[in-house]
């Protein structure tokens, strides 16, 4: 457990460039210039970007002067961070969409009256021909391939576009821009974090302190968690929704959710791993408590005692739900495929029926096996997808 306040920022970090500065910078005893940057290449800031972001509002509660930098303008090069292959850049219209929803959704984590939400178009966009060619002499090819995934693609022979070099030099000016004296970002961002340093050093001003985070892994237990891959658990998805997918995570990963996603004390996590490992923890009713624990951090008690009695009695027991089940009108709809796509269920008829031949679809609990199955009931009936999709199908009055 950490016992100080400086224990508790450094708590969680797997790397810090430098230990030294930071302690020098504690000892001042005043608020210190701490920023963390998120691109808004997604709608939806999930359990991953909560990593980190857990770790930017522990320096808000020690009085720390935080930013937190919506990249804006670096969304539109691509953050190829990690990547095995060319990221294009998002467009801008797309870039709008998502940072609507970036600061209330990081208010999950943050308490944003306390968090300066700036967006590094404020000083990227204004930059000539002439400031980038000066940025860019700074920094060689020699350099921007000593990255793992630069290398790794050029060795295979992959393409790597020049407006990816462009991004770390990018982020780099924003430690310029802000005067930075603490970066956080997660473990993938190293790279980035320490060109800051560089740049801030040729530009005369103190090297920020570079705090990294580990990478949380998605549902699957593989990849990092991301939209893209489809194995996330986003920050404003509702309560059943959240318990449902913690629930899927393999068994080995529920220590690493409990120390990155509940923020459980490293100690209790290496005891709760021995305890999985030596058979005196059961896996189902530790994965419960971390679920529930997680959904309380979003939704509240409530809502996570009763997204656990939700999914305990619609998969567990499977009892079908009878309350807060929304209800359709069968209307023109003949086929249970397009039921489906009339309740929302699928985005449309060929993937309503992927879905039937994958045994996913039920009817009062029993499952329809034929794609192109009729709607046969003739009364109420619930019609579900998975364990968690519910809907009331009423017949025509």
């Amino acid at each position: 457990m950490p016992h100080s306040a400086q224990d508790q920022l450094l708590d969680g970090c797997d790397h810090v460039e430098t230990r030294a500065e930071f302690d020098g910078l504690l000892r001042q005893g005043r608020p210190l210039v701490v920023k963390l940057g998120l691109d808004p290449t997604t709608p939806d800031l999930h359990l991953g970007h909560a990593v980190v972001l857990h770790k930017l509002q522990q320096f808000v509660e020690a009085g720390h002067e935080v930013t937190l930098i919506i990249g804006d303008f670096t969304a539109r090069i691509g953050d190829p961070s990690g990547r095995n292959e060319m990221r294009p850049p998002l467009g801008e219209e797309q870039i709008r969409a998502n940072m609507i929803t970036y600061a209330n959704q990081a208010g999950k984590v943050l308490d944003m009256a306390r968090v300066r939400v700036r967006y590094n178009s404020e000083w990227l966009a204004g930059l000539s021909l002439a400031d980038v060619l000066r940025l860019l002499s700074r920094v060689t090819v020699a350099q921007m391939l000593a990255r793992n995934d630069f290398s790794e693609r050029y060795a295979a022979g992959a393409p790597i576009a020049l407006h990816e070099f462009l991004y770390p030099v990018a982020q780099a000016y924003d430690s310029v821009a802000m005067r930075a004296e603490i970066e956080l970002g997660g473990n993938d961002q190293l790279f980035n974090l320490l060109m800051g340093r560089e740049y801030q050093a040729q530009a005369g001003q103190r090297e920020q302190v570079c705090m990294t985070l580990p990478l949380l892994e998605g549902l699957d237990g593989l990849k990092k968690m991301s939209k893209s891959s489809g194995n996330y658990v986003g920050l404003t998805e509702d309560a059943p929704s959240q318990f449902g997918k913690l629930m899927r995570i393999p068994d080995e990963m529920i220590p690493r959710y409990a120390r990155l996603a509940a923020f459980r004390a490293e100690s209790e996590c290496l005891q709760l791993a021995a305890a999985l490992g030596n058979g005196t923890a059961h896996p189902m009713e530790e994965k419960k408590k971390l679920a529930e624990e997680i959904v309380l951090r979003y939704h509240g008690a409530a809502a996570a005692r009763g997204a656990r009695d939700y999914f305990e009695r619609t998969v567990q027991r499977r009892e079908l739900p009878t309350d807060n089940v929304p209800e359709i009108h069968l209307g023109e709809a003949r086929r249970v495929s397009d039921v489906m796509v009339a309740a929302g269920l699928a985005g449309s008829r060929r993937a309503a029926e992927r879905l039937i031949s994958g045994n996913g679809v039920k009817v009062n609990g029993v499952a329809v096996s034929d794609p192109r199955a009729l709607w046969t009931a003739e009364q109420p009936a619930t019609l579900s997808v998975g364990a968690r999709r519910f809907v009331r199908v009423l017949p025509d009055r």
